[in-house]
Order: C-alpha cells, then structure tokens, then sequence
C-alpha cells in the first residue's frame, strides 16, 4: 500500500479549514552582494518570524534531491500529488487556467513571444515582459492561421507574454509526444518541433509550420517578434480534491497556469486581484464556504526569475504587511512554503530544497524563531518530499483517522 491509498484510506471530515499560502519560487540562496543573505533572510517580516515562532517548520524537495521541478510538478507535490506518478502538460493548465474547455483531440501547448535577431537567435526568451495588452494585438495577428494540414488551431491570450496555442484534429486522436522549442536559455534558435511517434511526428510538422508562418506574420513586431512553445499535451485523467480528500477546495490564484492546475483538482476559483493584499481579503470573504484554501503569490519567482534580488525582497514585504488580514480569520491550519526554489543568482527554478512553516492548534513549536530557509533547516520537520506536505495538513487539521489496528 503506497502512501496515497494510506490517506485515502484513513480519510475523514470534520469543520476545520486549511490555507495553503504558496509563494511562488521563495526559496533562494544566500548573496554575496546583500550581506550574504537569501532575499526572504533580508527581507523585514516580522509577522512571518512571529509566526515561525508559534510553528514547526522545516524544507521540502519539490520532488528529489537534486531533481529541479517545473511549476506544474511543483505544485502537484504541493497537493500531495506523487509529480512522478501525475504528469500534466503546461499548455493544459494554461489552457484551462484560460477558461477554455479542451475537448478530446485537443493538443495544448503554453507559449511565450520572444526576442529573436536576425540570425534567428533568441536573444529575450520573454520578449522584455511585454504588456498583456500588446500580447492579445499579437494573438489577433497570429489568429488568421486558421488551420494546417486538417488542424484547427485556436490562440488565447495569457498574462503578460505567455499566450497559448490549441490544435484540434475534428476526426482522430493526435500525438502530443512532442519535445518544446524553447531551448531555455538566450543564445541559441528555437528547437524545431520532433515527434517521438508517428501520430506526434504528424503534430510537430504541424507545429513547425505554424512557426514559420507565425513568425512571418509577425517578424516586425519587434521586441516580439517570434515565439517559443513548452508543454505540449492532451489533457490527463486525474482525481479531485474532493474524491482524494473529501476537502472542498478553493483557488485564489491571477495567473492561469496555477488556476489551471487548481480547475483540473476541481477547486473552485475564487476571485483573484492583482494585489497581495486583495488575494488575502479573498480568502477572508469566503472563509466560511470551503474547508482548504490554495493561495498563490506569483511575484518572488518572476523576481527569482529575472535576478531581481529587491524586487523579491520587496514581494516577500509586501506578503508579510498583508499577512494579518490572513491571521485575524485565522485557519485550523495554516501553511506557509513554495512550490520550488528560483535564486535570482541563478535567473530560473532549481533543485534546492524550499522553506516550510506548519501552525496550528497540533502542530507543535521547535526552536526556530525567523521565517527563512537557513533558519528552517534546523526546524522539526526536517527534510523531505512535498509529496507528504497534504498529509501532515490533513493530520494536522484532524482529518485522518489512525492507520491499522
């Protein structure tokens, strides 16, 4: 028996409520040029210590030692979701984070428009971080490629520089087995499209053509002047939170790739303003009306992500002011983590363990007095997989009956 039939086999429900607060890529490491400290150890969050000080905290890998998680993966371990055993493709989260309904030979994937020169080198693979406005100006211009070789394709605008792209074969199923063309890095061309079988092979020279004729169609658009595609996939079969849990969950998350996740567990979205503040007062109005709360702050890892060292500071204050709204409607159960590590050192997720904070009623204190990740490898929890984080929020909130006689 593994360890997901053990939770689904000691299940149980009572009135207590759970908030999961994600902050997206919090973990880091320390940095020579701010007083050798990582940005949430040089970050003021006297709320956050005050609260490590009433709690067990510890670090989790988003999946192994060493292994370095996408967002998706990361946030599936985050919901006690085996990421090894639960695949699911980016572009289906964006898609349905998107509101849109992908039917069954729909193939989805995320893209984002980027910078290429005129050697056909990418140069920003985010295109500057242009506004979602020019992005949807963009999308209505790669909108008049209507369909290739019998594929229908679909464009949605995202947020920011991500739009994505739906291919719909009307008659028969089409592979998704297809490798991305961002290569990750700046420096190097787009990686043509190549399918791993023959019913994806068909998809890619589909793929490779919609390039071609995008990029054409918009090689003057400077600084968005091409695009990359990531997570090419059909939508899986995975179960709810509620058929897993017996929980009634609900998302309080702006950008569709996390609401997307969240709507394939069958969470409710609840609305999600811009603000930090406004995400907490969300979760204030609807308290009463479900049982866990995933809350998601997306800005430490676009910090993380661009080498922005203040700007992740800034993000992590920002969490703390607005922390109390969450403390005065206090959960039975509150946790406090990410859902991977994005070191501004670094300018992109890695494998390092993230920061975990644990308080409630039965959660225990250790030692541990501030919120940040040198401090938390002293705490009780220790190290392990974020795999079990749902299974000591549940135990926690007394939603598991005793395993064996």
């Amino acid at each position: 028996m593994h360890y997901e039939q053990i939770i689904q086999n000691t299940i149980k429900t009572n009135n207590s409520t759970i908030v999961l607060l994600v902050l997206d890529g919090i973990g880091d490491i320390r940095n020579p040029q701010f007083k050798n400290k990582t940005a949430l150890e040089y970050a003021h969050t006297p709320h956050l210590d005050n609260l490590a000080k009433e709690s067990v905290t510890g670090r989790m890998y988003p999946i192994l030692p060493g292994i370095t998680p996408g967002s998706g993966p990361g946030h599936l371990g985050l919901f006690g979701y085996d990421p090894m055993c639960h695949i699911i493709g980016r572009g289906v989260l964006e898609a349905v984070g998107l509101g849109f309904e992908l039917k069954p030979y729909d193939v989805a994937t995320r893209c984002n428009f980027t910078t290429m020169n005129e050697k056909g080198v990418i140069t920003d693979r985010r295109a500057g971080r242009i506004p979602t406005e020019m992005t949807v100006a963009l999308c209505n211009i790669l909108s008049s490629i209507k369909e290739i070789d019998g594929v229908e394709i679909i464009i949605k605008p995202g947020k920011g520089h991500r739009f994505v792209t739906i291919f719909r074969s009307k008659e028969k199923e089409i592979g998704s087995n297809i490798n991305d063309t961002d290569p990750l890095v700046e420096g190097k061309p787009p990686i043509p499209a190549t399918g791993k079988d023959p019913s994806s092979q068909f998809l890619a020279s589909v793929i490779n053509k919609f390039m071609k004729e995008g990029y054409a169609l918009i090689k003057e658009k400077h600084p968005a002047n091409a695009f990359l595609m990531r997570g090419i996939a059909s939508k899986p079969k995975i179960p709810s939170m509620r058929d897993h849990y017996l929980l009634e969950s609900a998302a309080i998350a702006t950008y569709p790739m996390y609401r997307g996740i969240a709507s394939l567990l069958d969470m409710t979205l609840l609305p999600a303003p811009d603000s930090i503040k406004g995400l907490f007062e969300t979760y204030r109005d609807y308290k009463q009306k479900y049982d866990f709360f995933f809350i998601h702050v997306k800005g430490t890892d676009q910090a993380g992500e661009d080498g922005d060292f203040e700007s992740k500071v800034g993000c992590i204050e920002r969490v703390d002011e607005a922390l109390p709204i969450i403390l005065e409607n206090k959960p039975d159960v509150l946790a406090i983590t990410g859902d991977h590590a994005s070191p501004c050192a670094m300018r992109s997720h890695s494998w390092h363990p993230v920061p975990l904070l644990i308080n409630g009623r039965f959660s225990g204190v250790d030692d541990v007095k501030k919120f940040h990740e040198n401090a938390c490898n002293n705490g009780g929890l220790g190290f392990f997989e974020s795999k079990y984080l749902m299974g000591l929020l549940l135990a926690n909130s007394k939603r598991l009956d005793k395993f064996g006689a």
